[in-house]
């Protein structure tokens, strides 16, 4: 008997496509790996079995581990789907042996990812003709840590009678270095392939030297014969704001008020992918509710070639780097907090670490900044908080700061840690004298900040003694709608139980005068924030030490009992633990503004950048896209608080990547409204 099946001619078709885009990229993959076009010889390791080797054969030629631990990982790649990682360790090293057909007369190139930032790294590579060996590249100080091989390597061998590479690498264990698309390839005259304009978001900040303006890419092949740029044709908005303009690390140039301007320079370019940064210096009456923004239209080249671009301009908000570097004297500014009184002025916090930019204990005091024109300019800084500076108690440090303005009698409270010798995260003890464990400080302003009180210990009223640790937020508390005052806060379970820590708030009801102290909301949580979001319910937002999202949590009855929320965990991430700032936009000016809770964070699973506003219209259980702002792409430390400047203006004091302290103003329609409205408006 037989029988007879129609097969679905969708099917066919579909499978066919299948195998067809299968075919296309084993075929890519093998012209890529044999370098057949360019006269270059390429692995990107895809040929091979994955997992640990000894001796390994690729199309560039062989590779043996003399010792360490070599590997090909099929879990991370730049290209394809494997790369070759060096675990480190005490040493590992992989040499190459290169056939004869391989040009060694140009340049090794290869993509690089660290992938750790602790010590010790050390990363070389080494070439052998004839009997020795002889160092040509080392990357302990280049090659960058980060999951997308940021590092793209370029090395010269200008040696035609190499018969070895040599690749070593030190760090701690089962780290290491991660290469892949290794190439070699011959000498040839340099060739500009691609220019473009590429996005970016930069804050120009009033203060520094140079903020960017415009990104521009230039890939460039072959060594021999150098390129250089040697002329830009730039299109400026925002003029009326700026100095000067410089390409590059390039002297400054003053700017006319006229839109377009051409700059000279001298632009070596490398092969590879170059980026060449306009860059402009602000003026210091600039007006940072404004935006400024740039392209290039010509670029032109040292062999005479000029390419001819049209990219729009992109604009870039303005803001203040309200603390650097070196300002004071001081090493390093972090943990921003950030409050409006009740008379408009504006109250920043922070940090101000004296001698380096570790944490507690150390030479730490807690600064202040002070405006009254709603964060356009600031008052020099003032020190609020000071425990001493005996180095026998490792200066007395005093940090972590978190700001609130009761509503109802007007009093700004500032609190922070005291660690009196080694009392901070990990060596704060049980017990509650300053010999034995962290000390909870106050200290009040009455007068709008002009004045500050001596600090007031209120670790007795709020700490257990079998905890090892309690704390404030860092960031801002509020006032509830009944007058409570409340910062969120954290402690640290005994040592039997590992010190673990838990999120929780300490509050006042009676203005100060005492203090409270809640329950644990959620097992190894800390740096949280608080909001009232209902009458008597406070959403505490939580920096979760165990993943890369938030953990949301609510209590009806000051903190004795805690609820999760049901998007805890699932709709606010952060770059593996990191410090976050919430606000109820209504309550912080005292009138309906909308009902729009606020949330600022590096919007990143990969590290603390991409600080970003998100805004929500139902109290936290959507965060839509549409309602997120961009602030700044780049790598900083991370923490942020913002504050209500007026019913339509919210400020922002963020570590950004542009300033240890950044402080921005955002219209409240600009995170709001919906896409295509006034969004990123020209400046006029």
């Amino acid at each position: 008997m037989t029988t007879s099946c129609a097969f679905p001619s969708r099917w066919f078709w579909t499978i066919l496509c299948i195998l067809s885009l299968v075919g296309s990229v084993s075929a890519d993959e093998a012209a890529r790996d044999s370098g057949a076009d360019s006269g270059s010889r390429t692995t990107s390791f895809e040929e091979v079995k994955s997992g640990r080797f000894e001796k390994l054969d690729t199309n560039l030629g062989t590779l043996t581990s003399d010792s360490g631990v070599a590997s090909v990982s099929a879990r991370h790649a730049h290209s394809g789907r494997q790369a070759l990682h060096l675990a480190g360790g005490e040493k590992t090293v992989v040499r190459l042996q290169l056939p004869d057909a391989v040009d060694t007369s140009g340049t090794l190139s290869f993509r690089a990812e660290r992938w750790t930032q602790r010590a010790p790294f050390t990363f070389r590579v080494e070439k052998k003709a004839g009997d020795d060996w002889t160092e040509i590249f080392r990357g302990d100080d280049v090659v960058r840590v980060g999951r997308s091989f940021l590092s793209h390597v370029i090395v010269p061998i200008n040696d035609d009678s190499v018969e070895q590479l040599r690749f070593t690498c030190t760090s701690p264990a089962d780290a290491g270095i991660l290469i892949d698309d290794l190439t070699i390839g011959p000498a040839e005259p340099q060739k500009v392939t691609n220019v473009e304009v590429v996005p970016f978001s930069l804050p120009a900040l009033v203060g520094t030297q140079s903020s960017s303006l415009v990104k521009l890419k230039v890939e460039v092949t072959g060594i021999l014969d150098p390129i250089s740029i040697v002329e830009l044709r730039a299109r400026v908005d925002g003029a009326q704001q700026i100095e000067s303009l410089q390409v590059g690390d390039g002297e400054p140039v003053e700017l006319a008020d006229n839109a377009v301007t051409t700059l000279r320079t001298s632009q070596p370019l490398e092969q590879g992918e170059n980026i060449v940064w306009l860059r402009c210096r602000l003026r210091e009456d600039a007006n940072i509710d404004r935006q400024v923004g740039a392209t290039i239209e010509r670029v032109k080249f040292s062999n005479g070639e000029t390419v001819e671009l049209d990219s729009p301009i992109q604009r870039q908000r303005m803001g203040v780097a309200m603390r650097q570097h070196g300002d004071d004297d001081v090493h390093t500014y972090r943990i921003p907090g950030l409050a409006t009184t009740n008379r408009g002025t504006l109250i920043g916090v922070y940090d101000i670490r004296h001698r380096s930019a570790r944490d507690l204990p150390g030479d730490i005091d807690v600064g202040m900044s002070r405006s009254t024109d709603g964060g356009r300019t600031w008052e020099p800084m003032k020190t609020i908080i000071d425990m001493g500076g005996d180095p026998k108690w490792k200066y007395d440090g005093v940090g972590d700061p978190a700001v609130l303005v009761d509503r109802n009698t007007g009093t700004i409270w500032v609190a922070g840690t005291w660690s009196h010798g080694d009392r901070a995260w990990r060596g704060s003890g049980q017990g509650l004298a300053p010999e034995e464990t962290g000390q909870l400080m106050l200290v009040r302003s009455d007068d709008d900040g002009l004045t500050w009180s001596q600090p007031i210990n209120i670790t007795e009223q709020i700490k257990r003694p079998q905890w090892c640790f309690i704390l404030q937020g860092p960031g801002k508390g509020i006032t509830m709608r009944d007058g409570t005052i409340v910062f969120a806060a954290q402690y640290q379970d005994p040592p039997e139980q590992q010190r673990l820590p838990h999120s929780t708030i300490i509050y006042s009801k009676d203005h100060g005068e005492t203090w409270h102290v809640g329950t644990g909301a959620f097992d190894d949580t800390t740096e949280a924030q608080v909001v009232e979001v209902e009458p008597g319910v406070l959403m505490l937002n939580c920096r979760y030490n165990r993943d890369s999202a938030r953990v949301v949590m609510t209590t009806r009855d000051m903190g004795k009992t805690w609820q999760k929320h049901p998007t805890s965990e699932l709709a606010l991430i952060e770059p593996q633990a990191c410090m976050a700032s919430l606000i109820d936009a209504d309550r912080e000016v005292g009138r309906d503004v909308g009902g729009w809770l606020l949330f600022s964070n590096p919007n990143s699973l990969r590290g603390r950048n991409h600080i970003t506003i998100k805004a929500s219209a139902d109290r936290g259980s959507t965060w839509p896209k549409q309602h997120q702002v961009l602030l700044d792409e780049g790598n900083g430390a991370g923490y942020s608080c913002m504050t209500m400047i007026d019913e339509k203006t919210v400020g922002i004091l963020y570590e950004g990547s542009q300033a240890q302290l950044t402080f921005q103003r955002i219209p409240l329609s600009d995170i709001v409204s919906p896409i295509g409205s006034t969004r990123n408006s020209p400046d006029e």
